[in-house]
């Protein structure tokens, strides 16, 4: 990445950063506007960001959209990206200054891991972080599945308002405020159409989410070595690292998924992520299922209450991973991630540490940054200088009250 341009982004009404290949930190005060900088490449290469949910806090208060550009050579080719985001309203992407039909067309263009304190969540939090981290490393790899997440999604809206609306009419609670937005989906099927109703959603649930499913098996298989060795190099003490894909297919109505999904731990056989053995599950994992969506109002079974269960050794790491191993397993999460896009081919991806090393021992500072530093570009951000490794040389900017300033 060469440069980066900030409009109405956060707390900047305006920034521009020449960036270099080699280690470039950030340096400055907490709540000055280091962590909006990395934030913005990050949102380039994902759509997405690593501390919100939704865009609306992206835009500058006051600021009816906010607008990132990024140069990016790649293939000693240069293209410019820009991104306008539009809280409430579809962003919109321009590509070397030409419109775009869609923002995620511009999707892959810019690789980038980033690593944050957010990212333990991923070792202590609900099975949504790492489906989450599954996903955009999916994207981040072949960025079709952008869509394929688009569709999955519109699927699981338009059965579920129609699941919420049978449960509704099963218990004679008739309408009220929240199902009112249901109504369209029950008009449309009528009481007695219901189930017919949900077998055609059941069929579209099924196939994309059996695309879905076969990428993550593979993309779990794939990464599975690479964090055993990352987590190694990082806790060599702390046991082995391991990870499980744990489906619904197994669970859904007392019914397994057969030989379509490995066990916990297992390799997967020649097919075991072909995606017509695994449409073909998930159909009968629906029917298992269907009393009790029917009667709670929600869609219980798909890629959408999956899990990747992390482990340490014998024991999950959820629960039983001390705070520096959680930190260690975090890290290498994201670095088999990038050793993975790097395998690819492409490029190496933008490789982003936010405020990470204040919060690592001496050891596993000193091995991050050993890992990190041969890296073709990394952006760190520091509260303080002391903070930054002194194996990391490189540029550093000074950001102070949303200015930034270029010191070496």
């Amino acid at each position: 990445m060469a440069h980066l341009s900030l409009t109405d982004f956060r707390s900047y009404p305006a920034a521009e950063l020449d960036l270099e290949p080699g280690v470039t930190a950030f340096v400055g005060p907490n709540g000055h506007g280091k962590t909006n900088l990395v934030e913005a490449v990050g949102y380039v290469a994902t759509q997405s960001s690593h501390r919100v949910a939704s865009d609306g806090p992206l835009v500058r208060h006051g600021a009816p959209r906010a607008i990132v550009r990024a140069a990016v050579v790649r293939d000693d080719r240069r293209a410019l990206i820009e991104l306008e985001i539009n809280p409430g309203r579809s962003n919109r992407a321009r590509l070397n200054r030409s419109p775009v039909p869609r923002a995620r067309d511009v999707l892959g263009l810019l690789r980038s891991v980033l690593f944050a304190p957010e990212d333990l969540a991923m070792v202590k939090g609900d099975p949504a972080e790492r489906r989450r981290f599954l996903d955009e490393l999916l994207v981040a790899r072949a960025p079709r599945f952008a869509g394929v997440r688009a569709d999955y999604e519109r699927v699981l809206k338009q059965r579920g308002a129609l699941l919420r609306a049978a449960a509704a009419a099963r218990a004679g609670r008739g309408r009220s405020a929240r199902r009112a937005a249901d109504e369209a989906a029950w008009a449309a099927a009528g009481a007695g159409d219901v189930l017919s109703t949900l077998e055609v959603w059941d069929a579209h649930l099924a196939r994309i989410g059996a695309e879905l499913l076969a990428a993550r098996l593979d993309l779990v298989e794939a990464l599975r070595p690479l964090v055993a060795k990352a987590y190694a190099a990082l806790a060599p003490s702390s046991g082995t690292a391991d990870l499980r894909y744990r489906s619904t297919l197994s669970t859904a109505g007392g019914q397994g998924g057969g030989p379509a999904v490995p066990g916990p731990g297992e390799t997967p056989e020649p097919g075991a992520a072909d995606r017509a053995a695994l449409a073909a599950a998930l159909r009968e994992a629906l029917l298992a299922a269907r009393p009790a969506e029917l009667e709670r109002g929600v869609n219980l079974v798909g890629p959408h209450r999956d899990d990747l269960e992390l482990r340490l050794g014998d024991l999950p790491a959820r629960g039983y991973a001390s705070h520096g191993e959680s930190w260690s397993f975090a890290l290498a999460l994201r670095l088999a991630a990038y050793e993975l896009l790097r395998a690819d081919g492409g490029g190496d991806p933008v490789l982003i540490l936010d405020d990470v090393f204040a919060e690592l021992d001496t050891f596993r500072r000193r091995r991050l940054a050993e890992i990190v530093a041969p890296a073709e570009q990394v952006l760190i951000t520091a509260a303080a200088p002391e903070d930054v490794p002194a194996e990391l040389t490189g540029a550093r900017f000074d950001v102070a009250e949303g200015r930034v300033t270029r010191v070496r």
